[in-house]
């Protein structure tokens, strides 16, 4: 028997200038969850059940960019991923495009146990959700009135906007980014501050898993897939590691960040602590992202490139930590 061990994160990229309330709202969000999982944990739920159980109650609460609170298109609605990974035996499911499912991490656990497939999208994988009997809602469940206002901030700038929570008077927001704008695929963006959700797990029986959920970018193309979903950049577990990431989308898919982790585990020798570090250093092609991770030996492990990452975690032997900065 191991240790158990657990990590969440809301997402990297936060504002320097985030409101000290906002702040705290996070970091008690964050702290619930992990007493949701470690309380899971205790009573020795499978890490599987774990990371599902935790990120759906991130894509419950409205406060980060997943589920209720999900970031819109261009077109004022939501289109949201997920995608989970069983460590074990590497199974995985991944969802995009869900307009209702109320928990995308659940309908992509059920792609993983009840479909032939890995990944199921948009209208196919609506169907499966209805045939699955999943908790289906209507789209504008998901809406809330601070997104709403941020997609008319992000038409006016005609920019996709990454920090949809931040207001753009007297802050680093959408305004100010438009002097200096960053790029993505060589293209501008406003102020990068993406809030995907996360969870990784190990239980006491060493096995990892590792779950991810968002509502992608602000102002996004229809039709836009982000690393999220997308197993081995987003999302990873494996024998060794559990994975989850966030951040700038396309410099994760670039790198396929999270399998990453678990590869220069295995071939280069490093242990958790040393595999996140180089991989932040050394793989993220001048992206901006981070990411949790446990291992199989009961680590975890936290790293970042961006100005914060919304994170917290916990092991058996009582170590416990919420962080922003």
């Amino acid at each position: 028997m191991g240790a158990w061990a657990i990590a969440v994160h809301g997402g990297a990229g936060v504002d320097p200038n985030l409101p000290k309330e906002r702040q705290e709202e996070a970091k008690r969000l964050l702290t619930r969850c992990l007493g949701i999982g470690i309380s899971a944990l205790r009573s020795n739920l499978p890490a599987i059940d774990v990371v599902e159980l935790v990120v759906r109650e991130l894509e419950t609460d409205p406060l980060f960019n997943s589920g209720r609170g999900s970031a819109l298109t261009e077109k004022g609605t939501v289109e949201m991923e997920a995608s989970i990974m069983d460590g074990p035996k590497r199974r995985c499911g991944a969802v995009s495009g869900l307009t209702t499912v109320k928990n995308p991490v659940s309908l992509a656990r059920l792609v993983m146990e009840k479909s032939p497939h890995s990944y199921l999208a948009f209208s196919g994988a609506e169907e499966f959700a209805k045939k699955q009997g999943v908790e289906m809602v209507d789209n504008e469940y998901f809406i809330t009135e601070d997104n709403v206002g941020m997609l008319k901030l992000a038409k006016e700038a005609n920019s996709i906007l990454f920090d949809y929570r931040i207001p753009a008077v007297g802050t680093c927001g959408a305004g100010a980014a438009m002097d200096s704008p960053l790029q993505m695929n060589g293209l501008p963006i406003s102020v990068y501050a993406p809030e995907t959700v996360g969870c990784v797990v190990v239980d006491k029986q060493g096995r990892c898993a590792a779950a991810t959920s968002t509502g992608g970018l602000m102002n996004k193309m229809s039709g836009r897939i982000g690393d999220s979903p997308l197993i081995g950049s987003g999302t990873y577990a494996s024998e060794l590691c559990g994975v989850s990431c966030t951040g700038e989308g396309e410099a994760i898919i670039r790198s396929t960040l999270a399998r990453e982790v678990s590869a220069v585990m295995e071939y280069k020798g490093l242990n958790l602590h040393e595999a996140v570090d180089y991989v932040i250093k050394n793989r993220l092609d001048e992206g901006k992202a981070g990411l949790i991770a446990v291992s199989k030996d009961g680590e975890v492990a936290c790293g970042f490139n961006t100005t914060g990452m919304f994170r917290g975690c916990a092991t058996e032997d009582g170590f416990m930590e919420v962080g922003v900065w």
